[in-house]
């Protein structure tokens, strides 16, 4: 159920309207709803070396086409390249915006993944019903996404709309709108796939996480 988009950070005032309306979501529910807004979905401490080391691969191609240097010349050019590739990529300002001249698909599955780490290591596996509901966005990948628990019970279409709304009014830079209304709009869903219990607690922090 994922997506991609142009969101924007949000301000106290806005976190603190998500968790009010993540409070009023849960009073219907056994779920457990969990917000999470990440900079990026991982810290990408590998992308500079990586492609310093794919752009050295290609320095010596042109020189042996194109020239007489011998072998230990180009070798040489070769690392002065890779060298020179590392330190400007290493100083660049944000690890993110590297990001982009990823592949669509390999940004996607990043997120994807880094979405369903947070969703076992926010403890929203362990809830009492198997009930937690994440819904993550990725602000780097522009990717947002709802993961549920099997407790839940719901078919992925379920979500679809909610994550469409949430799609839209990202792209309008409405970040805090489209939660407000995806969280509005979970608490519907799991009103009726897990209704509230007469011994129900609040199991998990209602507060918007936010991760830089």
């Amino acid at each position: 159920m994922p997506d991609e988009t142009r969101p924007a950070l949000l301000t106290g005032a806005e976190r603190t309207r998500i968790a009010a309306a993540v409070a009023a979501a849960e009073r219907g529910t056994a779920g457990e709803i969990v917000v999470m807004v990440a900079a990026r979905s991982g810290a990408y401490r590998s992308l500079p070396p990586a492609l310093a080391l794919a752009g050295a691969l290609l320095v010596p191609w042109p020189l042996i086409l194109l020239t007489g240097l011998s072998a230990t010349r180009i070798f040489l050019l070769q690392l002065v390249a890779a060298l020179a590739l590392l330190a400007g990529l290493a100083a660049a300002p944000s690890r993110a915006r590297l990001a982009r001249v990823l592949p669509r698909s390999l940004r996607r599955a990043r997120a994807r993944a880094a979405a369903r780490h947070e969703f076992r290591s926010r403890g929203l596996a362990g809830t009492r019903g198997r009930t937690g509901v994440l819904i993550y966005v990725a602000l780097a990948e522009r990717y947002a996404d709802v993961v549920t628990d099997v407790g839940v019970g719901t078919a992925p279409e379920c979500w679809r709309a909610v994550i469409d709304d949430l799609v839209a009014a990202l792209r309008r830079d409405a970040l805090a709108d489209g939660l407000a209304r995806a969280v509005e709009a979970a608490g519907t869903i799991l009103a009726e796939a897990a209704p509230s219990l007469p011994d129900d607690t609040d199991e998990l922090p209602n507060r918007v996480i936010v991760t830089e």
